[in-house]
């Protein structure tokens, strides 16, 4: 591998030249901002930004307690990994074709609870895309008490609080779009894709009338959809108590809230989170009146989403998978129901090869995303053949909001009147109805 440097519209930026057809840029500035601020987009930068090595994760538990060696996460994504991790967390990561004008741009957003993660982690690796021909986007961002707190006192200084960890990821979608023709990308043609809090996420920012204009077409996996019962967003007020008994435990004012030292804010959020009864749901987006601008039903009806083509989808064993599957589903009817752009629901179903897992919540970001190399498990000749599929599809997707393409089984819409879905099993790739006991 070799350095290159390049002229953006920020300056200068040095990246990799991985000899193979790839560019690579990692940790690229995207924003600053302090904590419970809203972020800046970097506009411009002195002398060569370095982009050769990943930057910091947002502040998360992993920071200051080690992962267990038996945990399930890390050993799948994390294991032999290093990670450094800030408040001041606002960078990005561009895997690309290393000649290309006018690619097609996949933004990835990262899953986690909106508690850990970050756009470097083992699957997240976009090589695999680059080589078909799309600029593939990863962003770290603002995660836990530093992304999502939301205060009476904020709110009076800023007109709102909360969600600042959605803004984040909203300003990075922004840099992209200004940016990404200097890397011969195509900023009227950007998908987002995420998977869990990530799908929660660009679910928002679909809807949002900040950012919607910015998103031409959305890939969203377990937590995509919508749900009155599951991780649906609450008032920014109705979070308040929560965080005020928060916060009474690290200090009296806002300025001791906001200089604190982070270890204790986090530990703090993590002892009050166990003693409400799904505690969690404090510490997600809220509806803020801006970015997020109004609850599930409203925006349903209001038919606030982006008017733009959907592929939702699903595993077997997901967290809740028959919720999980019906918000996928019903989201591609309702987009065939309210007249709008044909959309397509996908079943994850492959029983992933070295345990007894089965297809697991994320599971098919080994497949989506196509680092099958990176991961320990004993993969067999179907698994690259399944991995390579799905990413044709969504490449297929990423170029013109159709999945399908020469050699690959049909993908039907799914819609009010033809309500079967496309399964990747671990025999199949074809239509079909999710039966389940």
């Amino acid at each position: 591998m070799k350095e290159i440097i390049i002229e953006t519209a920020c300056g200068k930026l040095k990246g990799i030249d991985s000899e193979t057809g790839i560019h690579k840029f990692y940790g690229i500035r995207y924003a600053t901002g302090r904590r419970w601020e809203y972020p800046v987009e970097v506009t411009r930068w002195n002398d060569v930004s370095d982009a050769t090595v990943f930057k910091d994760a947002g502040i998360q538990r992993r920071t200051f307690y080690k992962e267990q060696e038996d945990s399930f996460y890390y050993k799948e994504f994390r294991k032999d990994e290093g990670y450094t991790y800030s408040e001041d967390c606002f960078f990005l990561n561009i895997w690309k074709p290393d000649s290309c004008k006018k690619a097609p741009v996949i933004f990835y957003v990262h899953g986690g609870m909106f508690q850990g993660g970050c756009g470097n982690e083992k699957p997240f690796d976009g090589s695999g895309y680059a080589q078909k021909g799309i600029i593939f986007v990863t962003c770290n961002y603002r995660l836990g008490p530093f992304g999502f707190c939301a205060l009476p006192e904020l709110e009076q200084r800023d007109g709102h609080t909360g969600n600042y960890g959605l803004y984040d990821q909203l300003t990075a979608l922004k840099w992209i779009c200004h940016n990404i023709e200097q890397f011969g990308g195509d900023p009227y043609n950007i998908t987002v894709m995420g998977q869990s809090a990530g799908a929660m996420s660009l679910q928002q920012l679909c809807m949002s009338p900040l950012s919607r204009k910015y998103i031409s077409k959305a890939i969203l996996t377990s937590g995509g959809g919508v749900s009155e019962t599951f991780a649906n967003a609450t008032y920014m007020e109705k979070t308040y108590t929560f965080w005020k008994e928060v916060l009474t435990q690290v200090g009296t004012s806002l300025e001791e809230w906001i200089s604190c030292d982070a270890k204790s804010l986090l530990d703090s959020m993590f002892a009050v989170m166990q003693k409400y009864p799904n505690g969690i749901q404090n510490c997600m987006p809220v509806i803020d009146g801006g970015i997020v601008p109004c609850n599930t039903e409203e925006m349903n009806t209001k038919m606030m989403q982006a008017k733009i083509p959907y592929i939702m989808g699903s595993t077997k064993d997901d967290l809740l998978p028959e919720e999980m599957h019906r918000m996928a589903k019903d989201w591609t009817i309702l987009q065939s129901e309210q007249a709008l752009i044909p959309s397509y629901c996908f079943y994850f179903s492959r029983n992933l090869p070295g345990d007894e897992k089965g297809a697991w919540h994320s599971s098919e970001l080994w497949y989506t995303i196509g680092a099958l190399e990176k991961c320990w498990r004993p993969w067999e000749e179907k698994d690259y053949k399944l991995s390579d599929a799905m990413m044709e599809y969504f490449s297929n997707f990423a170029k013109c909001g159709n999945p399908n393409g020469e050699s690959l089984p049909v993908w039907k819409t799914t819609s009010n009147t033809q309500g079967d879905v496309m399964i990747f099993s671990d025999t199949e790739i074809g239509m079909g109805k999710i039966v389940r006991s």
